[in-house]
């Protein structure tokens, strides 16, 4: 027998991993594409017994690498698919 819907009427569909991970990386690298990514590099510039100085560099993600991430996603996705 069947289990019985739940009592809030959502129900649980299954997901593939290759197709939640080609999810991942399509919203991922969507969001590099167009919105842009950008992290904070930390470097020692000069250190000298206990003084330290050190450097803060912004840095930004490429676009190409959204791009490669969204191509990777629709790969993923479509190999998803194909194993049903």
């Amino acid at each position: 027998m069947p289990p019985s819907p739940p009592a809030s009427g959502i129900t649980f569909v299954p997901m593939r991993p290759l197709t939640l991970a080609g999810l991942v990386l399509l919203t991922l690298g969507g969001f590099v594409l167009f919105r842009g990514l950008s992290y904070t590099s930390r470097q020692t510039v000069l250190k000298v017994g206990d003084f330290q100085t050190t450097m803060e560099e912004r840095r930004t993600v490429p676009a190409w690498i959204g791009a490669l991430a969204i191509a990777g996603g629709v790969v993923l996705l479509i190999s998803g698919r194909r194993r049903n």
